[in-house]
């Protein structure tokens, strides 16, 4: 180790390498076990440069950065559609991971500004860092608050139904403390005191793991309730190539139609993915009217993801329609996704021959409206693609409801780890919440998720078909959708309390 700390190039790289491993720990791979070493050798490195500002940055930097490079490499897949694009695809590569590494390097130059030693407040000040740069970075600029470490725990839902008290960021806090706890056995501590650290986090560990499984067993003896209808989760797979080549879009129609399988008779309520029908406006939807009035019935509403021309300007929507296309209810996106849908700095950078990477060149208009649709006597809060990644912000009209409901494209991620991160902020979000989410995807995953993010039943990206729902489990508000993000500062305002207590002891 010593030749090794002698050599900056081989620290990189070891830093570098260490962020490579952690990226293993999150969907689809959820190998959690690894921070157990990345996130204590990371730790012990600052601590031997913490005297130098500047190598503490660089370490941060580089670990953030091999952290982001293999697990956002998927991003880049958007830029092969069209032949304008492809020339940016080594920056993308490059200079997102490196842009969203710059949090790690802030984290870390923070820790090295505090003097920390080989002790435990060091833990909880780097715990701390890391946990206030990770929800800045969740809003800064618009916010991506995409493969947050404690996203690793996806798939062990004992452990995660404490999201429902903290929260993703709150939660993610804990999650990085414990994966630096196990660099307390390295310090120069006596063997009595280690024994009793690795005891309490035994004890804390399980306790939350059984009051996991407690409010699972719970939930389980909840009595279903019948909708009185069906709702039909389609999933088709239409290549996303295809909405630039021109195809009539009867076609996709047809397509939709015929995975659908609607029956007459039924009280059906169809959710088709977002954009299925990219090429054309809702307007030119009219023009195949005829398609829907003779497949779909007067017992069936179909909810679709379109794009609509209004007033000189372009949304991408969620409409509720009838079988006659009579819009029943609508939503506008929100919460646009910059170059994938609006071109930041448009005017500037049109001059420079770029575009928004989605067909066309106007950049989509936002609302900020996002009313519960009515359904049936049920509401459905809409989220269209990305929107569901945003802990803490999807009732913004803060009215009951009763379904998360979600429809997106991800074809853009192509054959990759892409899809898999995505879907797992829905198991967050519905625990957070306490609602069961209904998803529909094109090229992605489609599932509807228990309030306790449990996976019912789901579409993987290489199918298609349909999810038939006819009973759902209600859940009781959660203290996180009642409090929101003012969860994480409350656990915030705790960890500096302790820190300004211990450096208050430390200098004494």
């Amino acid at each position: 180790m010593t030749l090794l700390y002698k050599n900056k190039a081989s620290i990189y790289l070891f830093v570098f390498s260490l962020g490579l491993i952690s990226s293993f720990s999150l969907p689809p791979y959820n190998l959690f076990y690894v921070n157990f070493f990345s996130y204590p050798a990371l730790l012990w490195i600052l601590l031997i440069f913490s005297k130098d500002k500047i190598i503490s940055f660089n370490l941060g930097w580089t670990f953030g950065f091999g952290y982001f490079v293999s697990n956002l490499y998927w991003i880049t897949n958007s830029l092969t559609f069209e032949d304008i694009f492809k020339p940016l695809i080594p920056f993308a590569l490059i200079l997102i991971p490196l842009f969203l590494g710059l949090f790690y390097g802030i984290s870390s130059l923070v820790f090295s500004f505090l003097n920390p030693k080989k002790n435990i407040l060091s833990i909880l000040i780097l715990a701390t860092s890391l946990s206030i740069f990770e929800y800045i970075r969740s809003f800064i600029f618009g916010g991506f608050p995409w493969n947050l470490i404690s996203f690793s725990f996806v798939n062990y839902l004992e452990f995660i139904q404490l999201l429902s008290i903290t929260g993703t960021y709150a939660f993610n806090s804990i999650i990085i403390l414990l994966f630096l706890l196990p660099t307390s056995l390295f310090f120069n501590y006596k063997k009595n005191f280690k024994i009793n650290v690795f005891i309490i986090s035994i004890i804390v560990i399980f306790s939350n793991y059984f009051w996991g499984k407690i409010s699972l067993k719970q939930f389980e003896t909840t009595q279903k309730r019948d909708l009185g209808f069906t709702i039909k989760i389609i999933s088709p797979k239409i290549n996303i190539n295809r909405y630039f080549q021109n195809e009539n879009p009867s076609e996709f129609i047809s397509e939709l139609i015929n995975i659908s399988n609607p029956k007459p008779s039924n009280n059906t309520i169809f959710i088709f993915p977002e954009g299925i029908l990219s090429s054309i406006y809702f307007e030119d939807l009219k023009n195949f009217k005829n398609l829907f009035s003779n497949n779909f019935s007067k017992k069936h509403k179909i909810i679709l993801g379109m794009n609509v021309y209004e007033n000189e300007k372009i949304y991408n929507s969620l409409l509720v329609l009838n079988n006659e296309l009579k819009v029943l209810d609508k939503y506008y996106k929100n919460k646009l996704v910059p170059f994938g849908e609006f071109l930041p700095f448009e005017k500037i950078l049109q001059n420079l021959g770029l575009k928004k990477i989605t067909q066309g060149y106007q950049s989509f208009s936002s609302d900020y409206r996002r009313d519960p649709i009515k359904l049936n006597n049920y509401n459905f809060v809409p989220l269209i693609c990305y929107e569901i990644i945003y802990s803490g912000k999807i009732n913004k009209s803060n009215t009951n409801y009763d379904f998360i409901l979600n429809i997106s494209e991800d074809g853009w991620f192509g054959n990759s780890i892409g899809p898999h991160q995505h879907y797992s902020h829905l198991i967050f979000r519905s625990i957070e919440e306490g609602k069961a989410v209904i998803r529909s995807s094109n090229n992605g995953i489609s599932a509807y998720i228990t309030p306790k993010g449990q996976v019912i039943d789901k579409i993987l990206t290489t199918d298609k078909g349909f999810i038939e729902i006819n009973s759902f489990k209600k859940s009781d508000k959660t203290i996180f959708s009642l409090q929101g993000n003012k969860i994480f500062f409350y656990f915030l305002f705790i960890y500096i309390s302790l820190i300004s207590f211990f450096k208050i002891r430390e200098n004494q």
